[in-house]
């Protein structure tokens, strides 16, 4: 299962939970290191044909807590 990430018309980048958004966008894995890598990589940005700054960065890790919950502490 799928979730689609969607850079809008007017370029702010939704998470689209119906999957008919308008806009370009990409698919990612429901599992958190996919969406991880969504923000540390340069693969969304640019199959979306955009920067992802810090408010898109923002929405993902909003993205990441709804789905996921918090993140686990780190051991040490």
């Amino acid at each position: 299962d799928l979730v689609r990430v969607v850079r809008t018309p007017e370029g702010q980048l939704v998470v689209d939970k119906t999957g008919k958004q308008n806009g370009r966008g990409a698919y990612l894995c429901r599992q958190r290191s996919c969406w991880e890598a969504a923000l540390t990589g340069r693969q969304l940005g640019k199959a979306l044909k955009m920067e992802v700054g810090a408010r898109e960065q923002q929405v993902l890790r909003a993205a990441i807590e709804q789905e996921f919950g918090p993140p686990a502490p780190a051991a040490g």
